[in-house]
């Protein structure tokens, strides 16, 4: 158990000295560090108990996403709810009362870092010192919260929101411009995911994490087929397709070396070694989209080029520079 930050005494001596309320701009009136940080991470729910959010489990079942919106009024009313244990009689009331509107604003800006501060990046003091003016003045939030086994699988999932719907491939440039904050995003199980925005979003994006390559085939009918890519690694635009051969005493382990003999027959002109059929077998991260009322498509990443073997001499000569 933690030491109480003031005794019974003290806060007596005090009451007894200064019987009159403190001024808003007096710098006494501002909230210790302690209880502004406490007070930023209840606004995003943070020590909420989760049956308060989810009552009962059949509101979440497995394999699901339940996207909400987060009341205002609610959040206010959390936060009077922890500051009532100091109200103990009317002089605390109206020390509220008076400060209230600076409070809700204080916290409007700190909450924004809250989740800079859980993932260690910055102190409390940095916090404030870059807290910004939130750009909805009515301080919308939304989130949603996902039961899936990809919570799991992927623990740190990439999830993205932004206010307008982009179309694959998402422009960097276009995204930065659109992208709205990440209030909170953590794993609240192992299955369950909860994430908040600082805003209403037209687009959700969820996405495999970009931490490693993946090398993969993908199911067509009975059997399994990879994407056509040219020299440069790029997919064929007219989506054709090679089926996988398997062993034929193993039915579900490929035959990497037939499979090399039908790339090389379809393009000859190719050496067709290890780097390139690494790149034939190559699979970007999975996206799943939700946008617009409702519509839910999901796919692989963005359809980008990887070249079997560099071309440019100054990246050459970067990579052997941090090889060596």
């Amino acid at each position: 158990m933690s030491d109480v930050m003031i005794d019974a005494r003290t806060a007596l001596r005090d009451r007894i000295a200064q019987p009159g309320q403190v001024t808003p701009t007096d710098p006494a009136a501002e909230l210790p560090p302690y209880v502004e940080s406490f007070l930023a991470h209840l606004r995003l729910l943070v020590g909420v108990p989760f049956e308060y959010l989810v009552p009962d489990a059949r509101l979440l079942p497995p394999e699901s996403i339940r996207f909400f919106h987060l009341d205002r009024s609610w959040s206010d009313r959390l936060v009077d709810g922890a500051l009532a244990v100091g109200k103990v009689g009317s002089r605390e009331q109206a020390h509220h009362q008076a400060h209230q509107p600076t409070i809700r604003q204080r916290l409007d800006l700190t909450q924004r870092e809250v989740r800079s501060m859980q993932r260690g990046r910055i102190g409390f003091a940095e916090a404030r010192a870059i807290a910004a003016p939130a750009p909805d003045p009515d301080g919308r939030m939304t989130g949603f919260l996902l039961r899936s086994a990809a919570v799991s699988g992927w623990p740190r999932i990439d999830v993205r929101a932004y206010d307008r719907q982009l179309v694959d491939p998402i422009d960097p440039l276009v995204a930065a411009q659109h992208r709205i904050r990440t209030l909170r995003q953590e794993r609240l199980s192992p299955a369950v995911l909860f994430v908040l925005f600082e805003n209403v979003p037209r687009l959700v994006v969820l996405e495999e994490p970009h931490q490693g390559v993946q090398l993969g085939v993908q199911r067509s009918g009975h059997g399994f087929t990879v994407v056509r890519r040219d020299a440069a690694g790029l997919v064929d635009p007219n989506g054709r397709t090679v089926a996988v051969p398997m062993r034929a005493r193993a039915g579900r382990v490929l035959a990497l070396a037939d499979l090399r003999k039908r790339l090389h027959a379809l393009d000859p002109q190719r050496r067709w070694g290890s780097a390139d059929l690494g790149v034939a077998l190559l699979r970007p991260p999975f996206r799943q989209r939700f946008e617009g009322a409702g519509g839910v498509t999901g796919g692989h990443g963005p359809l980008v080029g990887v070249a079997s073997s560099l071309t440019d001499a100054s990246l050459v000569q970067t990579i052997e520079g941090l090889v060596r």
